[in-house]
């Protein structure tokens, strides 16, 4: 007897950093590297983490400028080069999926849903990370900002990512931490998961998403019943 796979056709979008893998500790290690190489104090991570979001230029940015030492325009492209070298060197020794993100995918696999990762992190730092955790297999694709038309917030990486795995914008689902994700996913009037964990500014019940979860295991059955083909 066939298995029921209620998630055929349906495609679900994940965001990356502070959404499926915990990366903060990672690249606040690397940005206090860069900052020790550059005579300047550490960040603690504790109040670091809220800056990775925006990705790794904004966050040599502010990381400089919290430390006390602005940056002048001409000096980021030469930080943000030693920023990926470092970061690359360390990238999975700290980053952790989040509790219960293997498990969820398995179950949104089986259910016949195909997954793709939708990020504004660089493609190939995003599949060194995947590669590095054995998540890659999991995703159908991995659409990071440089191979989508605009990066979230713009509706067409969620559209870019979802056509990659072989969905349709018309039974999909954004599950993401941050503004960028729930606002791309509203343009594209596409339903949208945010998760209580990542990394946001504001409070994840603030950013509009249309659903709020503290853990994965919440998410295999609201996907089905989000994704439910209508009666």
């Amino acid at each position: 007897m066939q298995t029921p796979r209620p998630l055929a056709g349906a495609a679900i979008a994940f965001d990356l950093d502070g959404t499926l893998v915990d990366t903060a500790p990672a690249l606040v290690g690397a940005l206090n590297h860069v900052l020790r190489e550059e005579g300047l104090p550490d960040l603690p991570l504790a109040s670091a983490r809220l800056m990775v979001g925006q990705g790794a230029r904004a966050l040599i940015e502010r990381g400089f400028a919290v430390a006390g030492e602005p940056l002048p325009p001409a000096s980021i492209p030469r930080l943000f080069d030693r920023f990926i070298d470092v970061y690359l060197a360390r990238i999975a020794q700290e980053s952790r999926p989040f509790e219960g993100v293997e498990a969820a995918l398995d179950s949104l696999s089986d259910a016949g849903a195909a997954l793709c990762v939708c990020t504004n992190k660089r493609t190939d730092l995003s599949m060194a990370l995947l590669d590095a955790l054995d998540l890659t297999r999991r995703f159908a694709a991995v659409v990071g900002a440089d191979r989508a038309p605009a990066p979230k917030p713009d509706p067409r990486h969620i559209a870019a990512a979802i056509a990659e795995a072989g969905g349709s914008m018309d039974r999909a689902l954004m599950v993401g931490d941050s503004i960028n994700d729930i606002a791309a996913a509203r343009a594209a009037q596409t339903p949208s998961v945010v998760v209580s964990f990542g990394y946001t500014e504001i409070a994840p019940a603030e950013l509009g998403a249309d659903h709020l979860i503290d853990h994965f295991s919440a998410l295999p059955a609201l996907a089905r019943r989000i994704l439910a083909r209508p009666a």
